[in-house]
């Protein structure tokens, strides 16, 4: 009886689109994406906050857990509906206005989008290293290379008289050695390193490169493509055993340092935010301070929420009733582990100092780093560097299928253009896959370096805290308005309450947070990308669909044609909507960097 269900269900589904095709395990293979998220800030993070960036995770990640109680809720009233919680929660605010709905969506989307050009930057890295190394300032080439042009410097040479200026306290033998290993180091460095077709600004954004990165970069998003080309089910088999090769030997290199005592206890305590980001000084829980420890945990909202994707698939779950909570509760408890397990070992191994390397901060030396945990050789190192690719087309796969369904459910809503609603005889919805890749081309593009792949990850961070305030006020705005449409799962009313007051946490977070990230714009530029949307859902409802929702659009909620139902909450959506601004501009205005 329960194979012709799920058949019946699966043929009704495919004739609307979407097919239901997955179980809570499913999703919750698809939403393993999250925790190889950690490792995209782990070292901004440490940069940024210093011996509170194990704090912070931990912080971010219990209220990213509290929040999913939230969306877990109403996501179970819409079993007829794909996208996540961002609509879900859009519908909410329909009644309150138009505008409110499709801004949730977009910024959901991009805030989850750029995973895939973030994710591809940092693999492109690896595989760069891989096959193409920098060579180290201490290994035999360098030193033959130093030997060999050892008589290219002399004491009097202007650039050693211009770096002992820069180097008060050091001799002319110390500005030699450090100019001849720079030199030797740039001069056996491959040249596919340093190779750029063209290099061009975006006007008041950033500047963009199409190098090596990027090519092996799209490569790498075309593969990926492919992979979910053929579906959710196909996208689901493929994520359960990449996430069972990544994180069993990451829980495994987590857990070693603790047990094996290799925990320093001074990386751990005296937890007072840096002098300045980057410094790696400890400094005072000044204002400055304060505003570097919000900043961190505004970017950690950007990996530690990131598993209410788990609810993106409730269109394609077959019982989506009791299947969409499971979904998200058993992958908040996953990440839970992870985001509280991985920052804290790396931080009590390495120390401040440690997480300041390069490669940590880029995210290409993780691997090396890991190796380093568990006391692991150049064979080892070499293993976690193919285990670090596949954790990131682990996550890179779940930003592409909870992102793309994003848009198709927002265009079959009428909230977003008409063509990305649109699936293939596989389910998939390929014209949003097609809109997501040609969107992180651009990013791509930018986040070829690290300046720039921060630049990203603020501006679209800037969007997820956008859409979290909506969709944790929309909480009690369903309750209010739409408190007959039965709940699967219901979440206790004080958390409900407690969660709105995090919604308002978060928009401080904002308002402080986004501009530590080397963008004094930062904040202003998420604003103006949020604000895009609204012409162009504008054009689809006004002029494409002359005013009216599609049909079906709000059956969820029990509302046929263009009837919206009653406004029960009044005027409070709105009061709403004017304390999250005010919270984010005093934030903005009074929380300013160290000097």
């Amino acid at each position: 009886m329960a194979s012709i269900v799920e058949t019946e269900g699966s043929t009704a589904a495919s004739s609307s689109g979407l097919i239901r095709a997955l179980d809570w395990k499913g999703a919750f293979w698809v939403a393993a994406g999250v925790p190889p998220l950690v490792l995209f800030s782990i070292g901004g993070i440490a940069g940024t906050t210093g011996k509170l960036a194990f704090v912070v995770w931990i912080i971010s990640m219990i209220m990213g857990f509290l929040q999913s109680f939230t969306y877990a809720e109403i996501a179970g009233m819409f079993g007829n509906k794909s996208g996540g919680a961002s609509i879900y929660g859009a519908t909410a605010w329909l009644r309150y206005s138009k505008f409110i709905a499709p801004l949730s969506v977009w910024c959901n989307w991009f805030a989850w989008s750029p995973v895939l050009s973030l994710g591809c930057a940092i693999a492109a890295g690896y595989i760069l290293n891989a096959l193409f190394p920098i060579p180290g300032a201490e290994s035999p080439a360098v030193m033959e290379w130093i030997n060999a042009n050892m008589a290219s410097l002399t004491a009097d040479s202007p650039r050693v008289a211009e770096w002992l200026a820069a180097h008060a306290g050091k001799t002319s033998q110390d500005a030699i050695s450090a100019l001849l290993s720079t030199d030797g180091i740039a001069a056996l460095t491959p040249a596919v390193r340093s190779w750029s077709l063209v290099s061009f600004d975006i006007p008041f954004l950033a500047n963009a490169n199409l190098n090596a990165t990027f090519f092996i970069g799209a490569f790498l998003m075309l593969v990926i493509f492919a992979i979910q080309h053929r579906g959710i089910q196909g996208t689901a088999s493929v994520q359960k055993w990449l996430a069972i090769i990544v994180l069993v030997p990451l829980l495994i290199i987590g857990l070693y340092p603790i047990f094996s005592g290799q925990i320093d206890s001074a990386n751990i305590t005296n937890l007072v935010p840096p002098t300045a980001g980057y410094s790696g000084v400890d400094g005072l829980w000044s204002n400055g301070g304060w505003t570097l420890f919000l900043g961190g945990l505004y970017i950690a909202a950007w990996s530690t929420y990131g598993f209410e994707t788990a609810v993106c698939y409730t269109r394609e779950l077959k019982n989506p009733k009791t299947d969409t909570f499971k979904a998200i509760f058993y992958s908040g408890l996953l990440c839970c582990l992870f985001f509280f397990l991985i920052p804290f070992a790396f931080q009590g191994v390495l120390g401040h100092a440690g997480m300041l390397a390069p490669g940590i901060v880029d995210g290409t030396g993780v691997a090396e780093a890991l190796a380093g945990l568990v006391h692991g050789g150049r064979i080892v190192t070499q293993l976690l560097v193919i285990l670090m690719i596949m954790a990131l087309f682990l996550a890179i796969m779940t930003a592409m299928a909870g992102s793309s369904r994003t848009l198709y459910q927002g265009s079959k809503d009428g909230w977003l253009p008409k063509y990305l609603d649109h699936v293939n005889e596989h389910g998939a919805p390929t014209r949003a896959m097609w809109t997501d890749f040609a969107f992180n081309l651009i990013l791509l593009a930018i986040a070829s370096d690290v300046a720039g792949y921060f630049f990203v990850l603020a501006v679209s961070n800037v969007g997820y805290i956008v859409f979290n305030f909506l969709n944790l006020n929309a909480g009690w705005i369903h309750r209010m308005d739409s408190s007959h449409i039965q709940r699967p799962w219901k979440a206790p009313t004080w958390l409900i309450g407690l969660n709105t007051v995090l919604a308002f946490v978060n928009a401080l977070f904002l308002g402080a947070g986004a501009k530590v990230w080397g963008y004094s714009n930062a904040l202003w530029v998420g604003f103006i990308f949020a604000a895009l949307i609204l012409p162009v859902f504008a054009y689809r409802h006004y002029v494409r669909d002359g005013g009216k929702f599609p049909a079906g659009a709000m059956e969820d909620l029990g509302l046929v044609g263009q009837d919206l139902g009653i406004k029960k909450a009044g005027i409070l959506p709105y009061v709403a909507l004017a304390g999250g601004l005010a919270v984010v501009l005093a934030a903005n205005w009074y929380f300013q960097l160290p000097v």
